[in-house]
């Protein structure tokens, strides 16, 4: 570069400019998400088939085990927010609480604070004689593709389950007629 008497020495030319973010992924990420997406529906498929024989299994409706998991999440629930939980009415949670509650895996009690509400609690014994047997080959091997990732790994991919997670729920939440939370 030569200098210039009246404006010494030429700036350096401005180097390239960043290459504008992609607005439209190429073909390899478009392949990848479908891929991705089509293998969260056979995962959510192959659940749904995996709750229907296991509740056979276990003895009880599909509809059961999804109240008995709910339960098993939250420690405790009224039968009032079962039924919100679950989208179904509180004659139907009825129901389902009186066939849980026969077969030992659950107990109602009134709530000590306000007599009219009842809440369910999990029987663990039964839960962990009756059903965690059928769900432990499953949780077994979990672990077992589970220890091939590091920590950090397995943190980023929880993460990323919590996103989907989240986008299901608030997905029920409007198919329900509802408004999701921010």
């Amino acid at each position: 570069m030569a200098d210039s008497p009246d404006r010494g020495p030429d700036p350096a030319p401005d180097p390239a400019p960043d290459p504008a973010p992609n607005p439209v992924p190429d073909q390899s990420r478009r392949r990848l998400e479908s891929e991705f997406l089509l293998a969260l529906r056979r995962a959510g498929a192959v659940m749904q088939l995996l709750g229907a024989a296991s509740a056979e299994r276990i003895g009880i409706n599909v509809t059961d085990l999804n109240c008995l998991n709910l339960l098993a999440l939250s420690g405790q629930l009224t039968a009032g927010e079962l039924a919100r939980a679950t989208g179904l009415t509180t004659a139907s949670i009825t129901g389902v609480l009186d066939r849980l509650e026969e077969a030992g895996f659950v107990r109602r009690e009134r709530d000590a604070h306000d007599r009219r509400r009842v809440v369910v609690h999990l029987d663990a014994t039964r839960g962990l004689r009756d059903v965690a047997p059928v769900f432990a080959p499953v949780v077994e091997a979990w672990r077992a593709v589970a220890a091939q990732y590091t920590d950090e790994q397995l943190a980023l991919i929880l993460g990323f389950q919590a996103q989907l997670e989240q986008i299901m729920r608030d997905r029920l939440i409007e198919l329900r007629g509802g408004t999701p939370t921010a």
